[in-house]
C-alpha cells in the first residue's frame, strides 16, 4: 500500500511565534511528519510519497537522513495546496489505490487502522474520505451524505452541515484520469475537484472519525495532545 503526505501552510504557525516547519512540530514528543509515517507503516504502508517545498531545509534533511523502515520518496513542490499536491502525485500514484493525508491532521491511531481496513474492503468505490462531526477548522470542507454514506456534495460553509472532512483520504487510481481535466478547467481547490468527481459519476463515501484536529495554531498542539492522552487512557 502507498501513502502520500502533502504539506501544510506555515503562515498561521509563524503568526503564533513558532519557528520552523509545521511538519516538525512535536505532538507528545513526536514530530508530525514522523507520527504519520510511523502510523502508516504500522498499518501496512510500504511506500510513502512525501511532498515538501524547497524552503523547508530542516524538514528535507530530517526526512532524507532518517530510516523510517519503508521506502520514502521526497517530492519537492512549492505552493502546495491539497489539490495541487494531489495533482503533483498523479504520475506516481496512477496504478494502485493510495492513502492521502494532510501533514497537519492529527487523529487517533485506532481510528486510522479502522479506516484502512474499511477502505480496503470497499468495492466499486473511487474514494473514502475521513469525516468528523468535530468541525474545529477555521476553513472546513463540509459534506452531505445519503443513508449509505455516499457523499452527495461539498461546501466550505458550516451552515446546514453536520460533517466535515479531516484531511485523510483513500483514492482509487481512477481519479488520476480527472486531474488533467481539472487543470484544463482551471480548478484550483480540492473541494471543486471532489465536486467534479461526483458530477462525473465517481463514487465517494465518508468514514466517521470521532475527532480530527488540524494543527493551525499553537493552541491546537494542546488539543491534539489531550486527544491522544484520552485514547491512551482508554487503552489501559
Amino acid at each position: 500500500m502507498n501513502l502520500a503526505i502533502i504539506g501544510a501552510d506555515n503562515s498561521r504557525i509563524k503568526t503564533e511565534g513558532l519557528n520552523g516547519s509545521k511538519h516538525m512540530m512535536k505532538i507528545k514528543g513526536e514530530y508530525l511528519a514522523e507520527r504519520i509515517i510511523r502510523i502508516g507503516r504500522t498499518n501496512g504502508i510500504i511506500k510513502v510519497f512525501y511532498i515538501i517545498n524547497s524552503h523547508e531545509p530542516e524538514l528535507k534533511k530530517y526526512l532524507s537522513t532518517n530510516n523510517f523502515g519503508l521506502h520514502l520518496n521526497l517530492i519537492e513542490l512549492d505552493n502546495v495546496s491539497p489539490l495541487n499536491g494531489l495533482i503533483g502525485l498523479t504520475s506516481f500514484l496512477k496504478i494502485e489505490p493510495f492513502f492521502l493525508v494532510n501533514a497537519n491532521s492529527v487523529f487517533l491511531e485506532s481510528e486510522f487502522s479502522e479506516f484502512v481496513t474499511y477502505s480496503l474492503l470497499q468495492k466499486d468505490v473511487d474514494g473514502i474520505l475521513a469525516i468528523t462531526r468535530n468541525i474545529d477548522s477555521e476553513k472546513p470542507l463540509c459534506v452531505a451524505m445519503n443513508d449509505e454514506d455516499v457523499i452527495l456534495k461539498f461546501s466550505d460553509s458550516k451552515e446546514g452541515y453536520n460533517w466535515a472532512t479531516g484531511g485523510i483520504y483513500y483514492f482509487s487510481p481512477s481519479i488520476s484520469d480527472e486531474t488533467k481535466y481539472a487543470l484544463q478547467a482551471g480548478i484550483l481547490r480540492l473541494e471543486k475537484f471532489l465536486q467534479l468527481l461526483i458530477a462525473r459519476g465517481y463514487i465517494l463515501k465518508g468514514f466517521t472519525f470521532s475527532k480530527i484536529i488540524k494543527v493551525e495554531n499553537a493552541d491546537d498542539i494542546n488539543k491534539a495532545e489531550n486527544m491522544i492522552s484520552e485514547e491512551k487512557t482508554l487503552e489501559i
